[in-house]
């Protein structure tokens, strides 16, 4: 088991300004997280993201909500939503074509009780699922076919929410729960440590309610960008980039502390272009007589101009205004910065209505109300 060393550590206190030495504002962005927008842009999304649609194939055997999980240049994997939890795992040709469901949930060794999430290995002809319940990610070939289990690291809160492919023989996970807020590259083989990322901070601090009992929903901590990785613990105020060579740098730096904030509010990303950053807040406080709470803001920060702003980011492939929601789109790997489904009753709707174009267009022709989801993949421009 490999371990940072004590070096590296002290290091990265200092950078994070535990040791209040700080970085010249060239070397990274500061978020002031009290800070509200009235500046807004109008963006159209295909000005500086390429985007390509994937109609899911649809059967009696192939019903889903295209709930993508990862994606490879052959291979899609998708599953229900986990409110279903019903072990369902769909696999798709690159095209949208059905190729197999696979089920291995139950309660056996070889067998997922839910999954929190599956990376995708299509060198090695596998996939990872995370069993967040049982503590272990269990591994199958494409077919279905157990080959091995990946057992999480011991310790209290130890259960990784964030698991994506690394490289060939790592994947990358975090474990949200954990005092230590780790995050770790775990052996594809036998599920040792091969590398632990410390991100130095005084208190673990976590959005949601003080009981645990409700969080805002979905956010990722670990996202791709450039050939890098972005690392985001919100129990310190700087985010990071981690480098294929283990280096870390500071990516973002928030203000004020989180520490200092009562209620805090949180920084979430949701996707980087080459010249937009889109990010929120969230403050973490919840009505629970109401059930309403978790109030956000949203905004982007353009490098180019080297200011925030608020904004609306619009599809292209409509002829009307058509709003992209950012804060539903969900990061995939290297290649594809996020996707989002297109239910395709609302695009055989809008096609009767005349407001689509191009290939989404033509998609929609194709469509009836109850096939499934259109996924449209969102990349860096080549």
């Amino acid at each position: 088991m490999v371990r940072s060393n004590s070096i590296l550590v002290t290091i990265l206190f200092i950078i994070a300004g535990c040791g209040e030495k700080q970085h010249s504002t060239a070397d990274f962005i500061t978020v002031d997280v009290t800070k509200s927008y009235t500046s807004k842009k109008e963006l159209i999304l295909q000005d500086f993201l390429d985007v390509e649609y994937i109609a899911l194939e649809t059967n009696n055997d192939f019903l889903n909500q295209g709930f993508v999980q990862d994606i490879g240049k052959e291979i899609i994997l998708v599953k229900n939503q986990n409110r279903i939890n019903d072990g369902d795992i769909f696999v798709y040709i690159r095209a949208g074509k059905a190729l197999r469901k696979i089920n291995r949930k139950g309660q056996g060794g070889e067998e997922y009780s839910n999954i929190v999430g599956i990376a995708l290995d299509e060198d090695n002809n596998e996939m990872y699922v995370n069993n967040h319940f049982a503590r272990k990610i269990l591994v199958y070939d494409l077919y279905g076919n157990f080959k091995r289990s990946l057992k999480y690291e011991e310790g209290e809160g130890t259960f990784y929410t964030d698991i994506l492919n690394y490289d060939k023989d790592n994947l990358i996970c975090y474990s949200k729960y954990n005092k230590k807020g780790t995050f770790i590259l775990m052996s594809k083989q036998d599920g040792s440590i091969t590398k632990e990322i410390i991100i130095p901070f005084k208190e673990k601090i976590l959005l949601q309610t003080d009981d645990g009992s409700v969080s805002p929903g979905f956010y990722r901590s670990i996202f791709t960008f450039k050939g890098n990785w972005i690392l985001l613990e919100h129990s310190s105020d700087t985010v990071y980039t981690f480098s294929q060579d283990y280096s870390l740098r500071p990516f973002i730096v928030r203000t004020p502390r989180i520490l200092s904030m009562d209620p805090g509010v949180f920084l979430i990303f949701r996707l980087f272009s080459d010249r937009y950053y889109f990010m929120e807040t969230i403050k973490n406080e919840y009505n629970s007589n109401t059930g309403k709470g978790f109030p956000r803001t949203f905004f982007m920060y353009d490098k180019q101009e080297k200011a925030f702003f608020g904004y609306n980011v619009f599809n292209g492939d409509f002829s009307t205004k058509k709003e992209v929601y950012m804060n539903i789109l969900r990061p995939v790997n290297h290649e594809i910065e996020s996707w989002q489904p297109l239910e395709a009753y609302q695009l055989v709707e809008d096609y009767k209505k005349g407001i689509l174009k191009g290939k989404l267009k033509e998609i929609a022709s194709t469509l009836d109300e109850d096939d499934n989801p259109v996924i449209m993949l969102i990349k860096h421009k080549k």
